[in-house]
């Protein structure tokens, strides 16, 4: 989707798809941290018949990079997956809810500091982004940070709650025995 929204902007190659995604801080939610993931991706889209070669250029002493841009069947399918994902909740299975449902496998001590090292990973986590947001406001505009504003919701949730929990075991109002 991230890719195939990109070309839809304007056509460009694989490496400005790569460049553009990390400026504007996409990289968070869009996982280009290996370079063959990008070109796996405009493999596929290109079998699948939602983009298309636009032209390859070869500028002196660089190598030949190729211009994609989309089909319109690429611009309906675009629109369609957005339309899905803004209006119907996926059922996701990530591990910390998971790992909540079976917390009498761990000892409730052993519990406490895991959540305690849950929450210090959330804090600078959150101050690490309030500090991209701060400095992306100053040249992105909003339309392209309200990913970032969604995490930044998400992670207080998620701290307010771990904080939440870890004080309910603290204070014995949650607790278990394992058994042996």
């Amino acid at each position: 989707m991230a890719l195939l929204s990109l070309v839809s902007e304007a056509p460009m190659h694989a490496y400005r798809m790569q460049q553009l995604i990390k400026e504007r801080r996409k990289d968070d939610v869009v996982n280009v941290a290996q370079r063959n993931s990008v070109y796996q991706t405009i493999d596929r889209l290109l079998r699948d018949g939602l983009i298309t070669v636009r032209e390859t250029l070869r500028e002196e002493n660089r190598p030949e990079r190729t211009v994609y841009e989309p089909t319109e069947a690429g611009l309906e399918t675009l629109r369609a997956w957005m339309r899905t994902m803004l209006s119907t909740p996926a059922r996701e299975f990530p591990e910390f809810p998971a790992a909540l449902a079976f917390l009498p496998v761990l000892p409730p001590d052993e519990v406490r500091a895991a959540l305690d090292e849950r929450l210090e990973s959330l804090a600078a986590q959150l101050a690490r982004l309030e500090n991209d947001l701060a400095e992306g406001a100053a040249f992105l505009s909003r339309v392209f940070l309200v990913e970032s504003e969604y995490q930044r919701a998400v992670l207080r949730a998620e701290l307010d709650y771990v904080r939440e929990l870890a004080d309910d075991l603290r204070a014995g109002r949650i607790t278990w025995h394992r058994p042996q």
